[in-house]
């Protein structure tokens, strides 16, 4: 493992671990008021993601990288088409499911070299859970993992982690999907799947946390036809792809790259690279 990336993931898991602090603050006191505005695409936005993102940022642009972070000004592409290498970040990914208290919420750190994603953190501050990945080099996951307990180094970070993916219980496939997002397009994906493959099992998740269950071997396949970003999906693919897990586009022509003209991305399916879904 690059020495760099080693850096890279010690500083991004500690700035994720700082901002969960922050966002459980505000999700810890029933007494708060979130502040929720909505935004010009009609997400909410709040008090929690507004204080992430002022300590994330700070910490990642230390290395002297840009960074794409969705709660900050998006710089023109003009000027971002030079970026060959940068962080991109969702700095509270599940805004939704925060307000509505479920915990299914993440903070997402990627760092993107040459358009496609290297290395990837998501924590997961309700239940103090880190995953991570450096594609090449592998995946973890490290529970009891609070946010009152920065790494004081890499080497205690992947000490403390459990390689990615974990052996499943139980057999037959598993189908993440959306909890706020399950529209016509993936519930007729998944009928196909049923019609090819049997009997499967579904499981809804919010943010990140998608990405996270077939990363770990939890479930086989996400698709999602639905509308995201690409700070929603950076660190999430980069932990996938370190696992062993494939992401490609939904008609199979290729992976979801990044720092695009669009920053909307294209739909996409996740899954584990043992199975064989062909072309559509």
């Amino acid at each position: 493992m690059e020495k760099t990336k080693q850096d890279f993931l010690l500083l991004a898991a500690n700035a994720s671990l700082e901002a969960g602090r922050a966002i459980m603050a505000v999700y810890d006191n029933k007494e708060a008021d979130f502040h929720i505005e909505l935004k010009p695409d009609d997400s909410p936005l709040t008090v929690a993601d507004k204080e992430s993102n002022r300590i994330i940022v700070p910490r990642l642009s230390t290395t002297g990288l840009p960074v794409l972070s969705e709660e900050s000004k998006i710089v023109p592409y003009e000027e971002r088409q030079s970026w060959q290498k940068l962080w991109i970040v969702d700095p509270l990914d599940g805004t939704k499911e925060f307000i509505k208290r479920n915990g299914e919420f993440t903070v997402n750190i990627a760092l993107v070299e040459s358009h496609t994603p290297v290395m990837g953190v998501i924590y997961v501050p309700a239940l103090k859970e880190l995953y991570w990945g450096i594609v090449g080099h592998g995946a973890g996951k490290i529970t009891q993992c609070g946010y009152d307990r920065p790494f004081a180094d890499t080497g205690s970070l992947l000490n403390a982690s459990t390689p990615l993916p974990c052996k499943r219980d139980g057999r037959g496939m598993v189908v993440v999907a959306s909890r706020s997002h399950l529209n016509d397009a993936t519930q007729q994906f998944i009928n196909d799947l049923v019609s090819r493959h049997g009997d499967i099992s579904t499981v809804s998740k919010g943010s990140s946390l998608k990405f996270c269950l077939v990363a770990e071997g939890n479930a086989d396949i996400y698709p999602r036809f639905a509308p995201t970003m690409e700070w929603d999906t950076a660190a999430g693919q980069a932990i996938a792809m370190a696992a062993g897990c494939k992401v490609t586009l939904a008609d199979m022509s290729g992976t979801l790259s990044y720092n695009r003209v669009d920053l909307l991305n294209p739909s996409f399916i996740v899954y584990n690279s043992k199975l064989n879904l062909g072309t559509r």
